[in-house]
């Protein structure tokens, strides 16, 4: 039952390094945010004299992002006799999801954090869980009608709005746009699409061209995103709505050496470079960097039988050139 698992990686990071590390790029809001999380941690005092807990983490597909939340979640779990199992499906793949699911019931893991692929078809898995005694967050984007306990991230459709409005400044209110986005059942993405939409459809006299799934995939989004760019060459602007897309883009605009605005989806050292480098002009960020410690902190506090907020909002921070 408490078996590790070969994707499970250990505690290497002590939390005051990772805070050190991610400290720099954060405003005093940011920080008040971590202070909250670090608050409701539980103490560590006497969790040794018990068998370990085991939370489950459980991502949409392999990405530079969800390894950084894997290393914020070590750092976070160090010193409080926690043991992680970390899986990811290579590309996003619900079916993938659910096995991993099935497995972690079958081990009877203390708590499971997921990314869910398919906010509904996740709901029975995810009830399935919850009615064996295993407590199951949502983090990214939310399964609402499932059982799930809480949900971390930001509102993915204020997010699609302050997209809209990084794109609008940029534009002056007029022009023609691209979109690149992920999984088209994944509820968060199509949330901040919709909130996208509705900002630029109310707000500008932006056009939006053209509107592309990759699935996960970030051959599929480069793929896209060339398909995209050769029909429509006078584009003003790509806006990414995902992780992938994103680090996607940075490929193409280094390819082709394009000097339109590209809105990147997530926080990443890699965007980060390429902003600074001149592929990427804006980041709408959730503070991604945060998400591991607040996963570790909810779950642990639902061990000790304490309440948690349903919805731990990390908030959204637009990051300029």
């Amino acid at each position: 039952m408490r078996s590790g698992s070969g994707h499970a990686r250990r505690f290497l990071l002590p939390l005051l390094a990772s805070l050190l590390l991610i400290s720099g790029c954060e405003g005093n809001s940011t920080r008040n945010d971590r202070q909250e999380l670090m608050d409701i941690m539980p103490s560590p005092s006497a969790e040794f004299d018990k068998p370990p807990l085991v939370f489950g983490i459980i991502y949409p597909m392999v990405n530079p992002t969800y390894e950084t939340i894997t290393e914020n979640s070590e750092a976070a779990a160090t010193g409080h006799n926690i043991k992680l199992l970390v899986q990811a499906p290579d590309e996003a793949n619900l079916e993938q999801q659910i096995r991993i699911m099935e497995m972690m019931i079958k081990q009877e893991v203390d708590g499971i954090a997921i990314d869910p692929v398919d906010s509904k078809a996740l709901i029975p898995v995810i009830n399935k869980a919850v009615s064996k005694g295993i407590p199951v967050i949502c983090f990214e984007s939310d399964s609402p009608d499932s059982r799930r306990v809480a949900f971390i991230g930001a509102d993915n459709y204020e997010t699609g709005t302050i997209i809209g409005q990084a794109v609008n400044r940029l534009l002056n209110g007029k022009g023609m746009v691209l979109v690149e986005s992920g999984m088209p059942h994944m509820f968060g993405l199509s949330q901040r699409l919709a909130g996208l939409q509705d900002y630029l459809k109310e707000q500008s006299e932006i056009d939006v061209l053209d509107i592309r799934n990759n699935d996960g995939s970030e051959e599929g989004a480069m793929r896209q995103l060339e398909q995209m760019i050769s029909a429509h060459p006078h584009f003003s602007a790509l806006i990414n709505l995902d992780f992938v897309s994103s680090s996607s883009s940075i490929l193409v605009w280094k390819a082709k050496g394009l000097k339109r605005y590209n809105i990147a989806f997530g926080l990443t050292p890699a965007v980060k470079e390429s902003q600074a480098n001149g592929q990427i002009t804006r980041i709408i960020s959730q503070n991604e960097q945060h998400w591991g410690e607040a996963i570790i902190s909810t779950l642990l506090s639902i061990a000790n039988g304490q309440s948690v907020p349903e919805f731990v909002n990390t908030k959204i921070v637009e990051i300029p050139e």
